[in-house]
C-alpha cells in the first residue's frame, strides 16, 4: 500500500474515533441529565412522639414512737438526730425510682418537742433524712394531724414550706390555697396531682386558730369538687386515704366505695394507709372507662409497734406513661403495679430498729426480731403466709 492511501485510511480513522468521542460525551452527558432529573429530594421525616416516662414509689405509715427518737439521738452523740440509719437498707431500692412517695404519720417540725403516743411530735431531722433518702412526696393527712394544735398545724406548715423546693406535701388546707388546695408537681414531662384526705383525727377537733385544717372522707361533696379539677389540671391524679380499722386486714365497705367514687371523679391511683397492717389491692373501672388502681393499706413503714403482723408492710411501686403526638393528642397510661414486702425489724428490747426489703431479709435474721420474745411463730414463713392471705398474687413482688 503506497503511503498516500495509508495517510488517507490513517485520517479517515481518526476522524471516526473523533466522532464517536463527541457522541459519547453527549449520551454521558444526556444520562446524567436524566439520572438527575429522576432522584426526587430526600423527604423530611415525620416527627416522632414524645414519650415521657415516670417510675413511682408510695411506702406506708411512717410512724414515730419515743423509741426510735431517742435512738436517732444517741447516734448522733446526744446533740442532734440522726435517723438514717432506720433506712440505709433501702437507700439503693428508693434510689431507683424517680418519684418517692410517703404517708409522714407524725407531726415533723423543728420547733416542738418530740413526744410520743398518743399525741405525737417528731424532730424535724426525720424529714431531712427522708429527703436525703430519695422522698420527694409527703403526705401529711391523718388521725394524728391535730395532735399538738393550732401551733402544731403553723409549725408543720413552716417545716415543710421551708423545705427544698423540690419536695411536695398534701392534706393540710386553706381557703388561700390556689387551685382549690389541689398540689401539682411536674416529673420528667409529667404533670402529677397530690390530694390528702383523713376519715378522723382520734376526736380532736379541727382547732379554732388553725392555719389550716384536713379534710375528711366524709366531706364527699368537697373531695369530689377537688379530684374533679386534679383531673382537668393534671396528667394523673394521686390520692392518698388515711381510712379503715386500725390492726384489720378486712377492707371496709366504706373503702371501697370511696375508691369506687374517686376512680369515677378522676383519681388514678388511691393509695390506703392507717390500718398499719397490710390489705388488697385492685384494679377499678371508672365511669368514663379509665382503669384506677388501689391499694388499700400499705401496712406500716418505720414503726415501734407491738404486734408481728405490723412489722410488715408493703411499697406500691407503678409506671407511668405520657405519650404525646405531633398533632398534640395524647395517650396516658399506668401500668405494673407491684406491692413490694418490707419488714420492720429490731432487736431484743426494740432496740436498733430498721427496715428490710422482704428479699434481702434471711431466716436468721427474722429468728432474732424482737418480737418473738412474745410472738415465736414469727420468721419468713409467718411473714409469706400474712402476704399471701391478704394480697392477691398478680400485684405481690416475690421475696
Amino acid at each position: 500500500m503506497n503511503r498516500r492511501k495509508v495517510t488517507a485510511l490513517c485520517l479517515a480513522v481518526l476522524m471516526l474515533a473523533g466522532c464517536s468521542g463527541k457522541e459519547s460525551q453527549q449520551a454521558n452527558a444526556e444520562t446524567e441529565s436524566s439520572v438527575s432529573q429522576s432522584v426526587s429530594p430526600t423527604p423530611t421525616p415525620e416527627p416522632e412522639p414524645e414519650v415521657y416516662q415516670v417510675s413511682f414509689s408510695a411506702t406506708g405509715d411512717n410512724l414515730i414512737h419515743d423509741v426510735l427518737y431517742r435512738q436517732a439521738q444517741r447516734r448522733a452523740g446526744g446533740s442532734g438526730y440522726d435517723f438514717s440509719f432506720c433506712y440505709d437498707n433501702l437507700r439503693e431500692f428508693y434510689g431507683g425510682y424517680d418519684l418517692n412517695w410517703i404517708n409522714q404519720e407524725t407531726l415533723v417540725t423543728d420547733t416542738l418537742e418530740p413526744s410520743s403516743y398518743p399525741c405525737f411530735s417528731t424532730p424535724g431531722q426525720m424529714g431531712r433524712d427522708l429527703y436525703d433518702l430519695g422522698m420527694r412526696a409527703f403526705s401529711l393527712s391523718n388521725n394524728h394531724t391535730y395532735d399538738q394544735g393550732a401551733r402544731g398545724i403553723a409549725d408543720t406548715l413552716a417545716y415543710w414550706n421551708g423545705m427544698p423546693e423540690d419536695v411536695t406535701f398534701s392534706g393540710l388546707y386553706n381557703e388561700e390555697m390556689e387551685n382549690e388546695g389541689v398540689v401539682l408537681r411536674q416529673q420528667d414531662g409529667i404533670t402529677f396531682a397530690f390530694l390528702s384526705y383523713t376519715e378522723y383525727t382520734n376526736g380532736i377537733p379541727t382547732p379554732s386558730s388553725a392555719e389550716a385544717h384536713v379534710i375528711y372522707t366524709s366531706e364527699t361533696e368537697r373531695i369530689q369538687s377537688q379530684v374533679e379539677l386534679a383531673a382537668e389540671l393534671s396528667d394523673f391524679v394521686i390520692v392518698s386515704c388515711h381510712w379503715g380499722v386500725e390492726d384489720s386486714h378486712q377492707i371496709t365497705n366504706g373503702q371501697r366505695q370511696l375508691a369506687q367514687q374517686l376512680a369515677d371523679w378522676g383519681a388514678d391511683l388511691i393509695i390506703g394507709t392507717h390500718p398499719h397492717v397490710i390489705q388488697d389491692a385492685q384494679w377499678l373501672t371508672a365511669q368514663d372507662g379509665r382503669q384506677a388502681f388501689v391499694a388499700y393499706s400499705l401496712g406500716n413503714s418505720l414503726s415501734a409497734q407491738a404486734r408481728p403482723d405490723e412489722m410488715v408492710g408493703l411499697i406500691l411501686t407503678v409506671k407511668f406513661e405520657k405519650t404525646l403526638r405531633p398533632d398534640d393528642s395524647q395517650t396516658l397510661g399506668m401500668s405494673e403495679p407491684k406491692l413490694v414486702p418490707l419488714v420492720n425489724h429490731y432487736d431484743a428490747g426494740y432496740s436498733n430498729i430498721r427496715l428490710y426489703l422482704l428479699e434481702d431479709y434471711p431466716e436468721d435474721l427474722a429468728r432474732q426480731h424482737g418480737i418473738r420474745a412474745n410472738y415465736p411463730e414469727f420468721d419468713r414463713t409467718y411473714i409469706q403466709n400474712l402476704l399471701t392471705e391478704n394480697v392477691q398474687a398478680e400485684f405481690l413482688q416475690a421475696a
